[in-house]
């Protein structure tokens, strides 16, 4: 059987069980649809909640960032990690309380207004479609590989999946999908890992076997790959390269980041009682350290595969021959990845050899021009394709090229209907119910719910064909907006009796302003190609790149509100009794319903 075969085998048999589970569970009145019925188990909503999390970025995306940056971009794991921690303790247990649908209602509620409402929504919006540009950007890159089609096309097919089951199920039906794409997606993440770190030092265990002996060598497998890639005039794997008031500002903005994610926070909606939300947001952080603990191990691992292949006889020795790259069935992997426009070489001083190295370093500038090679030519490595490739680099079975397939596309899938259900939840419930139109029927507001999905899953589908940048550095964008804008709004709401409606709102304004306008500088207006003013090479504040930027709108918004707030009228006595009452664990296994 051919692997495209057997990769149509476990994507098509994924399918079937996420589109089945869905019209199972289909959700059939709005408390099904915006919080599965609040009737989830908290092992379930765990699983489901990690589900949700683990996205594209984490899946696809981190890993390769990792490898190709090494130690500074461990940030990614220190932030969505910490941030993860911050949501369960800081966030979760009370909103639960409050006993809301969604996280725009409990803002409206809390600062007795409709205007911070709807900027509550719009703050959301922004933040969940940035989001969701980088899981359809994951689910691009998952479906051209492995259907064999561009990534065009791999990224319309994609978004004919969501819309089936994300559509019709609601909450409910992607609750109980989400649980099934967590098993296939985390054992199609550790299961090559295992296979390769077995491989590569003996030990099944990949978080141990990074900080084992590489077998070949005897050498400390880290020790090894810092000293390939000095040789080939990169920075090494384990050192502290970057600005480091840049790296402290970007993990402060993906912790807070994480806590204000509106699809992440509605998994805390869906358990009976507030008990178990606390019990779901213990259970979902074991689940994704399972993933998390195993990242480091994919990327550092992956590195040194990649240069084996492209220095088979060692950095002092011959590059690999484009002979080799044709005729070796080893070198099948690029001809693959090839089709998809992800991954190009050039064989630019015509000597039938492809030399990958730093052609930036001046060291290797000098070796360069001794040798007469003409600069790096493997000239395109898109870094959200090291996952999924990685198992046809390290030569691994059929089976595990096919499941790793079926889990980048869960990864992708599952954070995508969470990201869609949470905009649609906040035009319908929020929007329409709250501001436009009250007296909406159930059946008209399912309806509508429904419609915003279809327009939404339409408008991350065209953007993701033009991303911003790698599935996990989109994601970080959204992150920073999450951030600066609905972040501090829930801690002020949930701890701080003294900020009132005014305060709110211009502090969400201000934050999501300054921020969205700080990355439009950086990555172009609206994310259009080259309308940019800046770049994160060369930004606006010192070092300060787009993706930092979160941290300080999160400030802003902070210092606005209590600002305004000490300026305008009081907090009303019941809004002070009502935040009491949210923050007294009393009663608390008797959490408010809708």
């Amino acid at each position: 059987m051919d692997q495209f075969t057997i990769n149509l085998l476990f994507v098509g048999a994924s399918f079937a069980l996420y589109i089945g589970i869905a019209i199972w569970a289909r959700a059939g009145s709005t408390s099904e649809f915006y919080a599965a019925g609040r009737g989830v188990h908290p092992v379930m909503n765990g699983m489901a909640t990690a589900a949700d999390w683990m996205s594209a970025a984490s899946f696809i995306s981190m890993a390769g960032l990792i490898a190709f940056v090494g130690y500074d971009n461990s940030t990614f794991l220190m932030g969505w990690t910490g941030g993860y921690v911050l949501l369960a303790l800081l966030l979760a247990p009370y909103l639960r309380k409050f006993g809301k649908f969604t996280v725009s209602e409990f803002i409206g509620d809390r600062f007795y207004s409709s205007t911070a409402r709807l900027v509550a929504v719009i703050c959301l919006i922004v933040a969940s479609v940035t989001y969701v540009i980088g899981q359809m950007t994951g689910v691009g890159v998952a479906f051209g590989r492995f259907l064999e089609v561009s990534n065009t096309a791999g990224l319309l097919i994609g978004a004919c999946v969501v819309f089936a089951y994300a559509v019709f199920g609601g909450m409910k039906g992607v609750t109980y999908t989400q649980v099934a794409q967590y098993v296939v997606l985390i054992m199609a993440y550790t299961i090559p890992a295992v296979f390769i770190s077995l491989q590569l030092t003996g030990n099944p265990i990949p978080g141990l076997g990074l900080f084992g002996d590489h077998a070949a060598s005897g050498e400390p497998l880290l020790a090894k790959l810092d000293a390939i890639l000095k040789e080939l005039g990169f920075a090494e794997y384990t050192t502290h390269n970057g600005d480091t008031f840049n790296m402290v500002l970007f993990t402060l903005s993906l912790m807070i980041g994480t806590a204000g994610l509106p699809h992440v926070i509605m998994r805390f909606f869906t358990v009976p009682k507030v008990s178990d939300a606390r019990w779901s947001a213990g259970w979902a952080l074991v689940f994704i350290a399972l993933l998390y603990l195993t990242a480091p191990a994919v990327g550092a691992m992956a590195r040194l595969n990649i240069t084996d292949m492209f220095w088979p006889n060692g950095t002092n020795g011959e590059a690999v021959s484009i002979e080799q790259i044709e005729t070796d069935p080893r070198y099948d992997w690029m001809a693959n990845w090839q089709k998809t426009g992800l991954l190009g070489w050039e064989d630019k001083n015509g000597d039938g050899k492809i030399q990958y190295y730093n052609d930036k370093s001046e060291a290797m500038q000098a070796k360069a021009a001794e040798k007469g090679w003409a600069g790096n030519e493997l000239t395109n490595f898109n870094r959200d394709i090291l996952v999924l490739a990685n198992p046809e680099i390290a030569n691994l079975p059929g089976w595990v090229i096919g499941l790793v397939a079926a889990g980048g596309l869960a990864a992708a899938l599952s954070t995508a209907a969470g990201l869609l259900l949470a905009i649609s939840s906040a035009v319908s419930h929020d929007l329409i119910k709250g501001s436009i139109n009250p007296g909406i029927s159930e059946k008209g507001e399912l309806l509508s719910a429904r419609i915003a999905m279809a327009v939404a899953i339409g408008v991350a589908t065209y953007l993701g064909l033009n991303p911003p940048g790698f599935a996990a550095q989109t994601v970080a964008l959204a992150f920073g907006l999450a951030a600066a804008s609905i972040f501090p709004a829930l801690m002020m709401g949930i701890f701080s009796k003294k900020i009132n409606n005014s305060g709110a709102v211009a502090g969400m304004l201000a934050g999501l302003i300054v921020t969205l306008v700080y990355i439009f500088l950086h990555k172009g207006w609206f994310f259009i190609p080259g309308t940019n003013s800046f770049t994160d090479a060369d930004p606006l504040l010192g070092t300060v790149k787009s993706t930092s930027f979160g941290a300080i709108g999160a400030a802003v918004n902070f210092g606005v509100a209590y600002l305004v707030a000490g300026m305008t009228k009081e907090t009303p006595q019941e809004i002070k009794d009502l935040v009491e009452s949210v923050r007294i664990p009393r009663g608390a296994g008797a959490a408010q319903d809708h």
